[in-house]
């Protein structure tokens, strides 16, 4: 049980309401975690409504957004992410061993692309100040900057993600 009770969606105000459902929905199994940020509705039409709008106009393939949100889940031992994540980034063609083994050197099932986005959000995980600049121009050959910023707003999101998540003992759907 969460530390703190969920709100259902009836009690919210009703502006608020089509980003609840969306998210709790259409944008993944999280319902969970929703109800608990619905006790501070700016945070759930701020940050729900964020992930919400970003998802309307992907910058970046859903693959390595999903190989970055669950390398960073992993390193913060976040279950509830884990548990979420790892079904979706399957779906995006990785095998469960693939997907087991994400934080081992030599991932089974990787290629360049792959290992670069698992690297760089181990990177921005663990040391985000000391990313030397070549890794930085190792993205540019396959990302964007509009890539580049997307994928460090999302990695670092998910980190707070897993904070909010273990700290208030979010329980998986």
């Amino acid at each position: 049980m969460a530390r703190v009770p969920g709100v259902d969606i009836e009690a919210i105000p009703k502006e608020l309401k089509s980003i609840y459902k969306k998210y709790s929905t259409d944008y993944g199994p999280f319902e969970n975690q929703v109800k608990v940020f619905a006790q501070r509705p700016p945070a759930l039409k701020h940050i729900m409504g964020l992930l919400l709008e970003l998802d309307q106009e992907p910058v970046l393939p859903k693959k390595y957004l999903e190989i970055a949100i669950l390398v960073v889940s992993r390193l913060n031992e976040c279950e509830y992410c884990v548990a979420h994540h790892t079904p979706r980034l399957i779906a995006h063609g990785l095998s469960e061993e693939t997907v087991d083994r994400i934080l081992e050197p030599n991932c089974p099932g990787f290629n360049e692309v792959d290992l670069l986005v698992r690297d760089f959000a181990i990177q921005v995980t663990q040391k985000p100040g000391r990313i030397p600049e070549k890794d930085f121009d190792s993205l540019r050959q396959h990302f964007s900057d509009e890539q580049i910023v997307e994928l460090v707003l999302r990695i670092a999101l998910c980190g707070f993600f897993n904070r909010f998540n273990d700290a208030l003992k979010i329980e998986i759907e």
